[in-house]
């Protein structure tokens, strides 16, 4: 994108060259430099598309000759091991975009989620994503503003956006929105891999450090998140022993350092509720009246109607789920969470707490049936046959 300024030949190439190696490299194996084998492909492929171009318009002959020239000249350039995913984050996120659509943009192009699981991250249709997405690069494409790595200016202007993009990755890779896997470790791991580049980059922003605590102190659950046979585990049940004492250690200190240097923002609040969790010994010592008060401040600051529900959650665990209902009734009636399963299987957890089998039974199937990941489905599946079971054990028809 860099050499060519054309967003959408150039990920048509990069598919183009991806598939190619789908084809050739289980007939003859996988190349010595991978990156540069789809790299060369994808040049050939840009060659090949503005060959065609210029035939049609006389003008880009001249650009198409010298692309065929680069082409060919890769051949014997050494392959590069610079790492350009962080610049094409920060590529992405371009200026004629408003934040909402450059961020789409990035999460397809750079992220690799699909539409859906975009527009289940912004709680939008399927529908209004992909024509948001395309949109964006139409925009790109007539703003007349290089699409090209930004100055140390640009990344400060962009850096919102950047770690919102970076913070959806991660959401996604730590809960997957639909498939039989709870999570994908690819992506999280991704995730905080370009979160500590930022870092880097970025060493005086609080913000910045408050994401990748996060991050870190979310991640360190991970492998207490599912039992052998791949059976969700709720963060009450989890075993305590095998979460990542290194990673909280590492993000607590990061969130230490952060919070006495300037304003908080909401990365360093979600950051200090997920130490909450993580530095409580046991379940039952959790402090929640404390994470509650750090959710109603975050509820403050955004309008997101989830942390509104995690609010709800923390409320029922500090003064009972009575209180907890209370909160998610006027949650619920928010229209962007009309298709998501979550506020079901919220209130069928605080309906359960309550001693409402009944109705937490058929709030549970609701959820379910709206879930799209398999491995949340079961779950919630399961708590609802628990409680249809009578005290032998036996199951009862609700």
């Amino acid at each position: 994108m860099r050499r060519y300024r054309d967003f959408a030949a150039a990920e048509d190439a990069v598919q183009e060259a991806s598939l190619a190696a789908a084809r050739q490299w289980p007939l003859d194996g996988v190349p010595e430099n991978p990156r540069a084998w789809l790299t060369q492909v994808a040049l050939r492929t840009m060659a090949d598309f503005l060959r065609s171009e210029s035939a049609r318009h006389r003008r880009e002959s001249e650009v198409a000759l010298d692309a065929a020239r680069a082409a060919e000249s890769f051949d014997d350039a050494p392959a590069s091991d610079e790492d350009d995913t962080l610049a094409l984050v920060f590529m992405c996120c371009h200026p004629a975009l408003t934040p909402a659509s450059a961020i789409a943009l990035t999460l397809r192009a750079v992220g690799g989620l699909t539409t859906a699981e975009i527009a289940h991250a912004f709680l939008v249709p399927e529908a209004t994503m992909a024509q948001r997405i395309s949109r964006a690069k139409q925009t790109i494409a007539e703003s007349g503003i290089p699409f090209q790595r930004p100055v140390a200016q640009e990344q400060a202007e962009r850096l919102r956006q950047v770690l919102h993009v970076l913070y959806l990755i991660f959401n996604e890779g730590y809960t997957v929105s639909a498939g039989p896997a709870l999570y994908r470790t690819d992506l999280a791991r991704e995730a905080i891999r370009l979160a500590r580049t930022v870092r880097r980059l970025q060493p005086q922003d609080t913000e910045t450090a408050g994401l990748l605590a996060l991050m870190l102190l979310t991640d360190a659950r991970r492998n207490a998140r599912t039992n052998n046979a791949g059976e969700l585990v709720p963060l009450e049940e989890q075993d305590r022993a095998v979460w990542k004492r290194e990673q909280i250690v590492e993000g607590v200190s990061l969130l230490s350092e952060a919070l006495p240097r300037g304003s908080v923002g909401p990365y360093q609040l979600q950051a200090a509720i997920a130490a909450l969790h993580d530095e409580a010994s046991s379940a039952k010592e959790t402090d929640w009246p404390q994470i509650l008060a750090l959710y109603d401040l975050l509820a403050r600051m955004s309008d997101n109607p989830l942390v509104r529900l995690n609010q709800a959650v923390a409320a029922a665990m500090a003064y009972g789920p009575a209180r907890g209902l209370e909160l998610l009734d006027t949650v619920s009636a928010d229209a962007r969470l009309a298709d998501q399963h979550r506020v079901h299987a919220v209130r069928a957890h605080l309906l359960e707490l309550h001693g409402d089998r009944r109705e937490a039974i058929s709030n549970y199937h609701a959820a379910a049936a709206k879930s799209n990941n398999l491995a949340e489905r079961n779950y919630l599946l399961m708590r609802a046959a628990r409680l249809s079971a009578d005290p032998d054990g036996n199951s009862k028809v609700e």
